[in-house]
């Protein structure tokens, strides 16, 4: 080791975190602290441990607030945020004479902001990328450094695209450290025009609406299926959550009066969806309890068919808890969905898992 190596300050948390700073590892790098997250118990947690690499590599491990005296005391000459949850301070961005780079899960200046490869995926997009960029006080606004893209595919959920997103991460960091290291990185302003911020997804945004098209809730269930929370829907007053359904195209033969959420067979079981198209539901699940009858396991799905069969008869409507008596037909239009322009830095997050 040189005194001309960089001392490298690493902030992760979530599967590109970790792989990010064991792709930093390998290279070489000379990484003198690791900020991260204890784990929540209330989260599922999906994704390796930065904290369990750091400690496996024998580098110091740091929780908490990271103020700037903590992190002026590590003399760092370059910084990294590798999927970081909260937003770090300015005065701390310019520590490192070498700069602040965050990584970030999508083509920026697109989808700036928290939950970027889930919106992805409920947005209908064909690809979606990593890209490393250099900080500044606004989140993901920072000129570019390098972009790797990947695609998403019909059938891939957030969590298939999440894990593509990851090595596209390491491809980017690998050919962009040498840049890094000497002080050189490119600078690649972003096109404020093409910007586009969502805000965090939180549990109950998987509700289905099913005035929606049904290629629209089909990526509804993709963006939340396992291991996010999931989209749900209601029946006979239960929650029922979606695990994985399949869109189908319009039915000329579906009575244009029947309400949206309208029950079309059991065996397959088929919804009525906006515009007259239907949603097969194939993998379901009861979300919540009973009579005192506890919560069902996850191991409890059920096939859509088989659950169709035992719980559900045709005509029967799905949507809100309570019915309304303003429930428009599937030939009223079809939803038009908004961008999400709150970007809900509570605390500073501005990142999802």
């Amino acid at each position: 080791m040189t005194e001309r190596e960089p001392r490298v300050v690493v902030f992760a948390y979530s599967e590109v975190g970790t792989r990010c700073l064991e792709t930093l590892l390998r290279l070489g790098a000379h990484v003198v602290g690791v900020f991260t997250y204890e784990d929540d118990p209330q989260e599922t947690i999906w994704f390796h441990s930065v904290a369990q690499t750091a400690l496996e590599a024998g580098l110091p491990v740091l929780f908490g607030s990271p103020t700037e005296e903590r992190v002026r005391a590590l003399r760092p000459d370059l910084l990294f945020s590798f999927y970081y949850r909260d937003m770090i301070g300015e005065s701390i961005l310019r520590l490192p004479g070498l700069g602040a780079f965050n990584m970030h899960g999508s083509l920026l200046p697109k989808y700036r902001g928290r939950a970027c490869v889930n919106w992805a995926v409920l947005m209908g997009e064909t690809e979606t990328g990593a890209t490393l960029h250099h900080m500044v006080k606004s989140a993901d606004a920072g000129d570019l450094v390098d972009q790797e893209r990947v695609p998403i595919l019909f059938e891939d959920t957030a969590q298939d695209v999440a894990l593509k997103v990851a090595d596209a991460a390491v491809a980017v960091l690998e050919r962009s450290w040498p840049l890094l290291a000497a002080g050189r990185a490119p600078r690649i302003p972003q096109d404020p025009a093409l910007a586009t911020t969502f805000g965090r997804r939180r549990p109950e945004d998987g509700h289905i609406d099913w005035t929606w098209e049904a290629k629209r809730i089909y990526n509804l269930v993709r963006a939340v299926t396992r291991p996010f929370p999931g989209a749900f829907t209601f029946a006979g007053g239960r929650k029922l959550l979606v695990w994985r359904c399949f869109p189908e195209e319009k039915d000329p033969a579906v009575p244009k009066i029947l309400p949206c959420g309208t029950v079309l067979s059991t065996a397959p079981l088929r919804v009525l969806a906006g515009n007259g198209t239907a949603v097969r539901l194939e993998r379901v699940q009861w979300g919540d309890s009973v009579a005192g009858t506890p919560l069902l396991s996850g191991e409890e799905d059920m096939d859509g068919m088989a659950f169709g069969a035992r719980n559900l008869r045709e005509g029967e409507r799905l949507g809100p808890r309570e019915d309304r008596a303003d429930v428009p037909t599937c030939e009223e239009g079809t939803f038009s969905p908004k961008e999400d322009t709150d970007t809900n830095r509570r605390n500073g997050r501005s990142h999802d898992a």
